[in-house]
């Protein structure tokens, strides 16, 4: 900020006037504290060298002036303040300034602060509005004896004093934003095009600052998210953001705030605020706080245009009159807005300042009733579902164009509601606005739909007078017939000859209907095209009579059916070829279920073996398609064992039954040998492997001993038994054996159980407990709390399991019982 030189030798603002000799003294602004020796400051004492002593004269000549700089800006608030009771007061300046004394003195504050008050209280403005939340705000920051409002009028000094925008940031950061915790700020101007130039900045180095003097248009950096929301970006932290900006690797974990502000609804500047590390979002008052500083350097920026001249600013872009005959120039409708504001300066709307010569009204108005009239009184339904006035206004404000397809326009007339839809394009140029919007002609819009609705369907339409043998084709149904556009179009009456000879009778009733009984018809034939081809069409046709019910004229439409017609006939030979593959299946499946009740009736005749009572249950699946390879078996070896086992084959049907006969016969004749069940699970797992075609399957398989009342027992890949015991159920130990058919060879082990009077073995497949649901594990523990509860008899209890299942896979269960009494 340039100076002069007061008579008591300290320097005041350009144009102040001189402080009157008989005032008393005011208190400037303390000087801010002088930097420490680990900042690079060296004291007076550091020593007696020629650069020691250069050095301290340095850093008191530099305290001087900052205190020379802070008083001339004191002294400018206490000319203003004097200035304002010379004109409330009617007095001279020397009465005004011994009053001013005379009431600080009575306030208990210094000059400088009531000279503050004063301004606050004449000028009503957004500095004396926040003036008290600053306090608030920065009371623990501030020193005890200084004012938060003088700081912030100090600022306010600084800034319209200052001769460019880099001044008004060096003032902003040492006045009002220090107190805050803020180490840097920056002001970006706002370009036409919606680009960011850097005007000014203090706290971060000139090199940084450098490099971020100008920003493109549609750069996403933090100026540009504040510029964008309107309300102002807050970011906790730029590291979590991940944009880039101005300082970002100095302080790349502390908070930012980018605050826009502009004048009349358009935006000129962005204000954005660095902290070192990360804050918590600022109070309300804060908020309000940095907005009054943020339109302090919008004031700044367009003033120093407004001194400069336009020409002295490449930004500015040409004013209305050039717009005016830039929308003239084009070949689409366009309107051109220039901002409407009201007493205050506030944006309230747009005037229509002009419409080309292409411009179509949504309401069918012409040009003059809408060229001059405001936004919102032309189209008051702008503001409501399109959002057209909220467009306007943020492109006003921003600079940044928008686009889109299909916007709905609508206008009242009359109380009539007339909508349109539209392609909008909106670009701010200078102080104005192009508007361009592109309205469809709904007319053209369904000729074109009814056009691609006729070539995609296949249709082509035609109308024939009976009067003057005028028939008219369109271009579609000339490319049905395989005719050229130049060739004459068929009359009804020529149809059969350009028909199969099997279709004659149906195309004659055809046309008998429409010209002699007059009512609307259809007929489906084939066509015989010149080029050879047949095709298959669809013809309809209604009859047109006059006001005394004579017929002049038919129209109707062709449509190629070809397409749907060879669709039915593979859907019908589809449909045959499945019937046949169902009736197939059926047969199989009536097949493997006879097999499998043959060899497997559902209830077994019981086995007739003293102190020992067998049951078996088997229960088909519900569904025929899945018949499957569950076996069970139960009878007396010759040596006096009772061999019982339970098996399941993979798979479901013909396959599935046919191996389940083939592994329960090989192991009733492998068990005559007298092997254990280790050995003769081992002997069928070679069987499946070998001789039924490489078939999977498990199984469990036991021998009783009579007379020892013990049961030797081996599995294959099954699921133990389950020992039912003076009521309790227990599932037995899951033994070490392969699923048979796996491996070529495989080895089993076998246990021995002990069996007392009164306990009950179960037998059973996994059709009996599986589960979509559930794990093995789950059902397995329901299936022995099902067995504990022992009825009367065997068959009762395995009655019971079947009954009360949980299964939901619809497979095969078997259930083989064992009591001994």
């Amino acid at each position: 900020m340039s100076t002069h030189q007061s008579f008591d030798g300290a320097p005041r603002p350009d144009g102040a006037p001189e402080a009157d000799p008989s005032a008393p003294v005011t208190a400037a602004p303390p000087a801010l504290p002088a930097a420490d020796a680990s900042e690079g400051q060296v004291p007076e004492t550091s020593g007696t060298s020629p650069v020691g002593r250069l050095a301290a004269t340095v850093e008191r000549l530099r305290r001087e002036v900052l205190a020379a700089q802070a008083e001339a800006e004191g002294r400018a608030l206490v000319e203003l303040a004097k200035g304002i009771l010379v004109e409330r007061l009617g007095c001279g300046p020397a009465q005004a300034a011994r009053q001013l004394a005379e009431l600080a003195e009575q306030s208990k504050v210094t000059p400088l602060e009531f000279a503050v008050e004063v301004i606050n209280q004449a000028a009503q403005d957004r500095m004396s509005e926040v003036a008290e939340a600053f306090l608030a705000a920065t009371r623990e920051r501030v020193e005890a004896e200084e004012s938060a409002a003088v700081r912030l009028r100090a600022a306010e000094s600084g800034a319209l004093a200052a001769n460019d925008t880099q001044a008004v940031a060096d003032s902003l950061l040492e006045h009002a934003l220090r107190p805050l915790g803020a180490v840097a700020v920056a002001v970006w101007a706002v370009g036409s095009d919606g680009s960011l130039s850097l005007a000014g900045s203090a706290g971060f180095p000139q090199a940084e600052a450098a490099r971020w003097r100008y920003v493109p248009p549609d750069v996403a950096t933090v100026a540009r998210r504040g510029l964008t929301e309107r309300t102002g970006q807050w970011l906790s932290s730029v590291a979590d953001s991940g944009l880039p900006t101005i300082g970002r690797r100095l302080y790349e974990t502390g908070a930012r705030f980018a605050v826009p502000a502009g004048t009349g609804g358009r935006i000129h500047s962005v204000l954005e605020i660095a902290w070192p590390k990360p804050e918590e979002p600022p109070s309300p008052q804060v908020v309000r706080q940095v907005e009054a500083l943020a339109e302090l350097c919008a004031h700044t920026l367009e003033s120093t245009t407004l001194r400069h001249g336009p020409g002295d600013d490449p930004r500015l872009l040409p004013d209305a009159a050039e717009l005016m005959n830039l929308a003239d120039g084009l070949h689409d409708p366009a309107l051109v807005l220039v901002p409407h504001l009201d007493a205050a300066g506030h944006l309230i709307d747009f005037r229509i300042q002009h419409v080309n010569s292409r411009f179509l009204d949504p309401a069918g108005r012409p040009r003059a009733v809408v060229n001059g009239a405001l936004l919102l009184e032309a189209y008051p339904m702008a503001a409501g579902e399109s959002e057209l006035f909220q467009r306007v206004e943020r492109v006003y404000a921003t600079g940044e164009p928008f686009r889109t397809e299909r916007m709905r326009l609508t206008a009242l007339v009359d109380q009539v509601t007339l909508a349109a839809v539209a392609d909008i394009s909106i670009s701010r140029h200078g102080a104005g606005v192009l508007l361009i919007w592109r309205i469809e002609d709904e007319a053209a819009r369904l000729a074109s739909l009814l056009q691609n609705a006729q070539r995609l369907g296949r249709i082509g339409g035609f109308e024939e007078s009976l009067l003057t043998g005028e028939i008219t084709w369109n271009g579609q149904l000339f490319d049905l017939y395989g005719l050229p556009l130049t060739s004459t179009p068929v009359a009804l009456e020529e149809l059969p000859a350009h028909a199969h000879p099997d279709d004659a009778v149906a195309i004659r009733r055809f046309l008998r209907t429409v010209l002699h009984h007059r009512r609307p018809a259809s007929a489906a034939f084939r066509l015989l095209r010149p080029d050879g081809v047949t095709r298959h069409i669809r013809v309809v046709a209604e009859p047109v009579l006059d006001t005394d019910g004579q017929l002049f004229a038919v129209r109707g439409a062709y449509q190629d059916i070809s397409a749907q017609h060879w669709t039915e006939v593979a859907l019908a030979a589809t449909r045959d070829q499945l019937a046949h593959s169902e009736q197939q299946a059926d047969e199989r499946n009536r097949l493997a279920l006879q097999l499998q009740h043959a060899i497997m009736p559902p209830a077994q005749t019981p086995l007739q073996v003293p102190d020992l009572r067998v049951a078996v249950r088997y229960r088909p699946a519900e569904t025929e398609q899945l018949v499957g390879g569950d076996w069970y078996d139960a009878f007396v070896l010759p040596s006096g064992l009772v061999l019982v086992c339970v098996g399941d084959v993979a798979g479901h049907g013909i396959e599935a039954a046919t191996s389940m006969v083939v592994l329960r016969n090989a192991l009733r004749g492998l068990a005559v040998t007298g092997a254990g069940p280790g050995q003769l699970m081992a002997w069928l797992n070679i069987v499946a492997h070998h001789l039924t075609g490489a078939v999977t399957a498990t199984a469990v398989c036991g021998l009783y001993d009579i007379e020892r009342r013990t049961l030797r027992w081996a599995r294959a890949g099954h699921l133990p038994p389950v020992l039912v015991r003076d009521g309790e159920a227990t599932a037995l130990p899951t033994l070490k054996g392969l699923l048979l058919g796996a491996l070529p060879e495989a080895v089993y082990e076998e246990t021995e159980l002990q069996l007392a009077a009164g306990d009950t073995l179960l037998m059973y497949t996994d059709g009996l407990i599986e589960r979509r649901d559930r794990s093995v594990e789950e059902s397995l523990s329901h299936l022995l709390a099902m067995a504990r509860s022992v009825p009367g008899t065997l068959d009762q209890q395995l009655d019971r399991l079947l009954t009360y299942s949980r299964s939901d896979t619809d497979d095969d269960s078997c259930i083989v019982g064992i009591r001994l009494t």
